[in-house]
C-alpha cells in the first residue's frame, strides 16, 4: 500500500468541455513544483496565462515554463507539433524564458505531427459540409491515428536521418492518395517536408530526452513535487465524452499515467477545474447553453473565445450532473472554482443539479449515443451579487451571496473547493488549502 504522504504526484484536469482555466492554475501551482508534465493531446490546446498583466499563450510547452525552477516535460502521449513548438521555444526565450534547454525535456516516444497532418484534418472537416465536428483543424486526429496504426514519426526518429526520410515517405504514401484522390488537393512533396524537419530538429535537439518516463519515476521516487497537466477536458475524452464531438486522445487523469509511463499508485491528488458557468467551443450537445442575451453576457464579461482558435465558445449555467460525472470519472479529490467574477452583475444565477429525459428526472449524465442532446437541464435558482470581487484577497471577505454560491456547489458535489479564482490574474486567486 502506498501512503498519500510519499507520492505527490498530482493531475490537473479540466471538468469539463475544455478551456476551464488550467493553464492558470498550473501557472500558479508550479510556483511550488519541482516537474510539471504535458502527457496527451497537441497544439489545439492553448492555454492563456496573465501575469504581471502580460498574457503568454502556450500550446505545447507545459504552462510551468514561466517558473525557472520545474522542470517542463513533455510525454510520450502527447502528439507533437514541431513547427508550432519550435516558434513557442523562440517566442519564450524572446520574452528571457526557457534560457536552460534542461528546463524543458522532450520524450523521444512522443508522435510528431507534420504539415501533411494539418492538411488532411482541414481537408476532411472543409469536405464534411454539414457534419463538421468542429475540430480545430491543428491535424490532432491524423497524427494520432499514425500512431494507432503504427506509421507514426516519432520525436527520437527525427534524430535518424538515415531512416527519417524513408519513414515520411512510407508515411505521406496514403495521405497523398487521399489529399489528391479524394479531397482535390496537392499532393504533398516528401523531400520538403524533410529538409524543414531537419532543420527543425537542429534546433529541437538541446531539449530531447530518451525516456522521460524513468526522469518522472524517478522523481515521484524522490519525494519531488510533479504536477501533471491536462489538455481540453473530460466531456472530449475520446471515449467518454460527447462522441463524436470530441477529440483524438483520452483527456480523463487516468491517462496521464499512460501518456507518461507511469502507475497510478503514484497519483495522490487529482484536481478538478470548472467555471463558474460553462462553455463549450465547436460542435456538440450543450444541455445548459444558453443563446440568448445572458448566454452573450457570459461571453463578453469572460472573453470568451478560444485561445487556439479564436471561435466565439458557447455559453451557459454551470451543469452539475455533468460536472458530477466528471467527478466520477476522474477520480477528483479537489475542484478549483474558476472566472467566479464574471458572474458578478447578474441578479440571479442558475445551476442546472439534473435533467428531464424522455419523461423522467435523471440526476446521472447519460452515455447512450443521442441521449444528451434529448435532454432539458432543470435549474435551481440562486441569489445573484452585483459588487466586484476581482479585487478580493481572502475568501472571508467575499459577499454572502458568492460564499452560498460557492458552499452550494461543494455540497450537491460532495467534494472540497480548495482554490476560487476571481480573475485572470495569478494574484486574483484564493487559496481554501494548500496544495501540497
Amino acid at each position: 500500500m502506498v501512503h498519500s504522504t510519499l507520492m505527490p504526484g498530482i493531475i490537473v484536469i479540466g471538468a469539463q468541455w475544455g478551456d476551464e482555466g488550467k493553464g492558470k492554475v498550473v501557472d500558479v501551482f508550479s510556483a511550488q513544483a519541482d516537474y510539471v508534465i504535458r502527457y496527451q493531446g497537441g497544439a489545439n490546446a492553448g492555454h492563456t496565462l496573465v501575469v504581471d498583466g502580460k498574457k503568454t499563450v502556450l500550446h505545447l510547452v507545459p504552462s510551468g515554463v514561466l517558473h525557472p525552477n520545474a522542470v517542463c516535460v513533455i510525454g510520450a502521449g502527447v502528439v507533437l507539433d514541431i513547427e508550432i513548438l519550435s516558434q513557442e521555444i523562440e517566442a519564450l526565450q524572446e520574452a528571457g524564458l526557457l534560457k536552460d534547454p534542461k528546463q524543458l525535456l522532450i520524450s523521444d516516444s512522443a508522435t510528431v505531427l507534420l504539415t501533411y497532418h494539418r492538411e488532411l484534418d482541414q481537408a476532411r472537416e472543409q469536405g464534411a459540409g454539414l457534419e463538421k465536428i468542429g475540430t480545430t483543424g491543428k491535424g490532432i486526429g491524423p497524427a494520432y491515428e499514425d500512431r494507432a496504426s503504427r506509421k507514426a514519426i516519432l520525436f527520437g526518429d527525427l534524430f535518424q536521418s538515415s531512416t527519417l526520410k524513408q519513414k515520411l515517405m512510407s508515411s505521406l504514401k496514403e495521405k497523398n492518395f487521399l489529399l489528391e484522390k479524394l479531397y482535390k488537393r496537392k499532393p504533398v512533396d516528401p523531400e520538403s517536408v524533410f529538409k524543414s524537419v531537419e532543420k527543425i530538429a537542429e534546433k529541437l535537439a538541446p531539449y530531447r530526452c530518451r525516456d522521460t518516463s524513468l526522469i518522472v519515476y524517478k522523481a515521484l521516487k524522490q519525494n519531488r513535487k510533479v504536477l501533471f497537466e491536462g489538455a481540453q477536458g473530460t466531456l472530449l475524452d475520446l471515449l467518454h465524452g460527447t462522441y463524436p464531438y470530441v477529440t483524438s486522445s483520452s483527456t480523463l487523469s487516468g491517462s496521464a499515467c499512460i501518456g507518461t509511463g507511469i502507475g497510478p499508485n503514484m497519483i495522490d491528488k487529482v484536481m478538478g477545474i470548472t467555471k463558474a458557468y460553462t462553455t463549450r467551443v465547436g460542435s456538440g450537445p450543450f444541455p445548459t447553453e444558453l443563446s440568448d442575451e445572458t448566454g452573450e453576457r457570459l461571453r463578453s464579461i469572460g472573453q470568451e473565445f478560444g485561445a487556439t482558435t479564436g471561435r466565439p465558445r458557447r455559453c451557459g449555467w454551470l451543469d452539475l450532473v455533468a460536472l458530477k460525472y466528471a467527478l466520477r470519472t476522474n477520480g477528483i479529490t479537489s475542484l478549483a472554482l474558476m472566472k467566479i467574477d464574471v458572474l458578478s452583475g447578474f441578479k440571479e444565477i442558475k445551476v442546472c443539479t439534473a435533467y428531464e429525459l424522455d419523461g423522467q428526472v435523471i440526476k446521472d449524465y447519460p452515455v447512450s449515443p443521442g441521449d444528451l442532446e434529448r435532454t432539458k437541464p432543470i435549474y435551481e435558482t440562486l441569489a445573484g451579487w452585483s459588487t466586484d470581487i476581482s479585487v478580493v484577497k481572502n475568501i472571508k471577505d467575499l459577499p454572502k451571496q458568492v460564499q452560498d454560491y460557492v458552499q452550494f456547489i461543494g455540497k450537491e458535489m460532495a467534494t472540497p473547493i480548495d482554490v476560487i479564482s476571481v480573475g485572470p490574474g495569478r494574484e486574483q486567486t484564493l487559496w481554501l488549502k494548500p496544495l501540497f
